[in-house]
């Protein structure tokens, strides 16, 4: 599973972490969003240990999402050294998101 972010805990687990980081920026009741969902999770499993996936929710953090220029969901963000790296807005295939992450399908 995606690891769950909130306000408080971004700058540990995206900004300060050693490892690639793909950050899911989605909100409640959007479909795409929820079309997403099961490939972050997949992400997550897939990539343990050698990247982080995470979700946040930009209605219960509006301040981050705004931080990071957020007009609509579902953007994915990687972070890579506490910077960002590639976006991607709306739903994209998994192999793109491992690909920005410099991991390939297994």
């Amino acid at each position: 599973m995606a690891l769950e972010l909130n306000n408080n805990s971004f700058v540990e687990e995206v900004l300060k972490s050693d490892l690639p980081v793909l950050v899911d920026f989605w909100g409640p009741n959007c479909a795409p969003c929820e079309q997403l969902a099961p490939i972050i999770n997949t992400l997550a499993e897939k990539t343990s240990g050698i990247a982080k996936v995470c979700k946040l929710n930009v209605h219960d953090a509006p301040e981050t999402a705004a931080q990071y220029g957020i007009r609509g969901v579902p953007t994915v963000i990687v972070f890579e050294g506490g910077k960002e790296k590639q976006r991607f807005i709306g739903v994209q295939h998994p192999a793109k998101y491992l690909d920005a992450l410099g991991l390939e399908m297994a």
